[in-house]
């Protein structure tokens, strides 16, 4: 199997409980950064076995799957023993040996369709076959100047006009969509900011920024999908999660 079947694999156990298929691709080290779950490969095998035992199964709807080096990283519709649909990215990692060997997620609940009848998961589902450091250094450039606020100043040279198509659960398409949502959370005196990003990972015309900051004053990550075209951003999508206390964690590796 590639690296993007094993990774797809591993999440299908959620569904099937195959406890072996698990073990067999996973490291023994694996490092779970998910702070709900212990870490290594047999909490991760205990985690799977718990859910066969629910009353309600768990479902898993892959929607887009990338690889960018030894890191595939997935979007991915979770409904974990009918607690109800979340949206997630993970980024899986692979030793020299080909077993996931850490593992890193942002999940959010499902939502209703944003401003423009977009919703958190719909869109563009092709792949170009291209340059992939390009669309790295577009997407962190973006993600650096803009989100994290360095060259604001910069935010239209990143776009083609206002050719924009939004899947955040609150803003509307188009450059002059992101414009007015962020006057309006001025408005109500809240802030989103990003203060660091930890990795930015490139598969043909998109990336994925996932960085920690935060929104209205609560600490928060962000998972950031940006599909770029003709040298700009052309589509997002994201996940956001509240950091979860300290003393509620099953691990400490920490998020990211």
């Amino acid at each position: 199997m590639t690296n993007k079947e094993k990774a797809l694999a591993l999440i299908g156990t959620f569904v099937s409980g195959d406890l072996e298929l698990a073990k067999s691709l996973l490291a023994p080290e694996y490092k779970q950064h998910n702070l709900a779950f212990g870490t290594g490969a047999d909490a991760f095998v205990a985690a799977v076995a718990g859910l066969q035992q629910a009353p309600v199964k768990t479902t898993v709807n892959n929607i887009r799957a990338f690889e960018d080096g030894d890191c595939v990283f997935l979007q991915t519709v979770y409904n974990f023993a009918g607690a109800g649909e979340q949206v997630a990215f993970d980024v899986f990692h692979f030793n020299a040996d080909g077993k996931i060997d850490e593992h890193w997620d942002n999940l959010q609940n499902v939502a209703a369709p944003n401003p423009s009848g977009h919703t958190q998961i719909d869109g563009t589902l092709e792949k170009k076959d291209v340059d992939k450091e390009e669309t790295r250094r577009i997407v962190a450039g973006f993600v650096g100047d803009v989100l994290r606020g360095e060259h604001p100043e910069k935010l239209t040279s990143y776009y083609d006009g206002d050719k924009y198509i939004q899947h955040n659960i609150s803003i509307a398409d188009g450059l002059s969509g992101l414009g007015a949502a962020l006057a309006a959370m001025a408005e109500q005196g809240i802030s989103m900011v990003y203060d660091k990003t930890h990795m930015v990972l490139a598969d043909g015309d998109y990336a994925l920024a996932c960085s920690e900051g935060s929104f209205g004053g609560v600490p928060t990550t962000y998972y950031d999908l940006f599909r770029v075209e003709n040298g700009f951003i052309a589509e997002h999508w994201d996940v956001m999660e509240t950091l979860a206390d300290k003393d509620t964690w099953q691990n400490n590796n920490g998020k990211f």
